[in-house]
């Protein structure tokens, strides 16, 4: 009898849902022998409504992965000792931050310490007797009574411009100090001290020094991008400052020889919203060599720029080759993120992984031979690979994890692809177009244009829930890097400074006018979204158009002048807008959309959080109750508890209803 095969399963559409069934990977850490890599993987709970991640441990020479640590914790940046031996992490066990150690066999780990605060930097002294760290202390460290901990205080005395920000609400009293622990004694030790935060510790090879950062500057809040290199002995004592340009300090790490501390930075204090370019710098120890940009004629940012909705990303990272001859480095260019090495005595980055994809986050440890990292494209969330330290080729690498094997075999995905049109003065610009899945020839669908946050970030080729989510509910969606973002370098970031809703806007508008001219594409069908800096142009748009049927403002920017006042970073608008609104008060009413709300014809659906202290709650009721009295078409929805990163990283269940009701507003308009 002829055996016949049993037919494949359908494969369905993506759901909101399908957050839920996301693995999502984090930070990655590859061991000193370069066999093995832990890394991260996050995961939403239905039932908890909560984000739980645990550590995985990858064997290179197996190809394997297993679960290091288990159960509903959220076990955060893993940490090899020198010999291998054993992994440092933190955790949020016990509702507290914990730090563990752990034998990189497997087994039980075993908890060091308990805070109540933040922790961050978690590094091994060379001997492994001890752990560095920055630590801040929350305010209720400071209360002893356990009731008393869980009621809001009497009253909140405030004296700092930073006084509160955003997904964390008001910042402690306490400063971020560097701290030891003697990990057989568990025994605490303060190593810094002082009124001003130090922050981004980085231990010597040696292990007799740390190099960290620090804001001295009389006013820090309105002087944030004044930042200085310090260094102290592991001991304790006398603090060093090490002389470099005026201007942003991130990141600094020692060269393994203990001569150099390379570090990311540029030397424009009064850069406006993130214009100038981060290069990678490097100065000596003991100012010899002094201070010197590596790459001077580098016209790209040397960290991560690409935003999607898996997780809030856009984090630095710079590491030494064990040589101390090349520093490795992100960096984002024309919808990629990309790895790069710049040689120590300066010159042209050599890219070490080339693709279309985004690279989240990577590791290098040993002898350099091996870079462990975290990929993701347009039709893949994220995985751990591997590649040579040395590349420079196409995508010469290998993928050691399956983490989300349902997008293949049970989904069918919209095809996604690269476009580039023409802006009405020529200029291209770079977009990606997603199509439904089940699309068909000779239909004409309705289209949603989207317009990122920043803006001075890039959209890319990563993955994208959302967009795929709006294509699988019958969209044709275009998403675009207008004018004003990043990725390709200071003189398309500076066009708008002073002038948002200018070269920005007609971009957008050249966006849909390439959207318009595809056959499958609806002309009178169009809607418009965007959060953050994408609402703000959402809120521009419909007050000088009415092209768009429907438009979803999220978390948006509707008036400039009291922007500055509500948000925890409003008071950094006056680089951007070269004054405050008391001082050029017409260059705030001008580039506020509120000026133009009497224009609005398009109905819109107002989405915000009302613990969001980037664009406070009441810009959008100022939107609500001005397109009510005027008698527009407008709704609002409001979400209690969540922060302005609902969209990447707010509670599920929320996540999802956010989706939910971008759906019914553009089917209720475009369909």
């Amino acid at each position: 009898m002829k055996k016949t095969r049993p037919p494949k399963p359908r494969k369905r559409k993506l759901t909101a849902e399908d957050l839920y069934k996301l693995r999502l990977p984090g930070s990655v850490s590859l061991s000193p022998c370069e066999k093995f890599i832990a890394y991260t993987v996050e995961r939403m709970d239905k039932k908890e409504k909560k984000y739980f991640s645990n550590i995985f441990m990858h064997d290179l020479s197996a190809d394997r992965s297993l679960q290091f640590t288990h159960g509903d914790h959220n076990d955060q940046l893993p940490v090899w000792s020198p010999d291998g031996s054993r992994l440092a992490f933190i955790s949020t066990r016990d509702k507290k931050t914990g730090i563990y150690i752990m034998p990189s066999g497997g087994g039980a780990e075993k908890k060091l310490i308990e805070i109540e605060g933040a922790v961050s930097h978690l590094q091994w002294t060379p001997d492994a007797k001890h752990l560095v760290f920055a630590l801040r202390y929350n305010d209720s460290h400071y209360i002893k009574d356990e009731k008393e901990k869980k009621e809001p205080p009497v009253y909140r005395y405030i004296t700092r411009l930073f006084f509160r920000l955003d997904g964390m609400g008001y910042i402690p009293k306490d400063r971020f100090q560097i701290y030891a622990l003697d990990i057989e004694k568990a025994k605490l030790r303060k190593i810094t001290r002082g009124r001003r935060d130090n922050i981004n510790p980085n231990l010597s090879p040696d292990g007799k020094w740390i190099v960290y950062i620090s804001n001295r500057r009389p006013n820090e809040d309105l002087e944030s991008k004044n930042l200085d290199l310090f260094v102290i002995p592991f001991r304790g004592g006398r603090e060093r400052k090490i002389p470099t340009p005026a201007g942003p300090v991130f990141d600094p790490k020692f060269s393994p020889d203990g001569k150099l501390i390379a570090y990311l930075g540029h030397d424009n204090p009064n850069d406006a919203w993130g214009v100038t370019n981060f290069h990678i710098w490097l100065v000596g120890v003991n100012n010899v060599p002094k201070a010197k940009d590596l790459m001077p004629k580098y016209d790209r940012c040397t960290y991560d720029q690409t935003i999607g909705d898996m997780g809030e990303g856009g984090g630095t990272n710079l590491s030494w080759s064990k040589e101390s001859k090349q520093i490795y480095f992100l960096s984002s260019d024309m919808g990629v993120t990309n790895l790069f090495y710049v040689p120590r005595g300066g010159g042209k980055p050599t890219r070490v992984f080339k693709g279309d994809c985004h690279i989240k986050d990577f590791s290098l440890n040993g002898k350099t031979q091996t870079v462990a990292f975290v990929y993701s494209d347009l039709i893949n969330p994220g995985e751990i690979m591997t590649c040579p330290a040395r590349y420079g080729g196409e995508k010469k690498a290998v993928c050691h994890t399956r983490l989300n094997k349902f997008l293949q075999h049970e989904v069918t995905l919209g095809q996604t692809r690269e476009v580039r049109f023409k802006s009405f003065d020529g200029t291209e610009v770079q977009g990606w177009l997603v199509k439904p899945p089940d699309f068909k020839t000779g239909r004409r669908y309705p289209s949603i244009l989207e317009i990122h946050g920043g803006p001075r970030v890039q959209y890319g080729f990563t993955f994208f829930h959302e967009m795929q989510y709006l294509a699988a509910q019958g969209f044709v969606v275009l998403y675009t890097n207008p004018r004003g973002g990043q990725g390709r370098g200071e003189t398309w970031a500076e066009a708008i400074i002073a002038d948002w809703g200018g070269l920005d806007y007609k971009d957008c508008m050249a966006a849909a006018d390439y959207l318009a001219k595809q056959k499958f594409i609806n002309p009178k069908k169009m809607g418009v979204t965007g959060g953050s800096y994408g609402g703000y142009m959402t809120n521009w748009i419909i007050g000088h158009t009415d092209r768009f049927k429907a438009a979803v403002t999220q978390r948006s920017v509707v008036n400039l002048s009291s922007f500055v006042g509500s948000s925890d970073c409003g008071y950094e608008l006056r680089r951007e807008f070269k004054g405050w609104p008391w001082t050029t008060p017409e260059t705030f009413e001008k580039c506020s959309p509120i000026t133009y709300f009497k224009n609005v014809k398009t109905p819109v659906l107002i989405i915000h959080s009302e613990q969001d202290l980037r664009c406070s709650i009441e810009q959008a009721e100022e939107m609500f109750v001005m397109l009510k009295v005027l008698g527009k078409k407008v709704e609002m929805v409001r979400f209690p508890g969540e922060p302005h990163g609902l969209s990447r990283h707010g509670r599920p269940d929320r996540r999802i209803a956010r989706l939910d009701w971008i759906v019914k507003w553009f089917k209720r308009y475009l369909k």
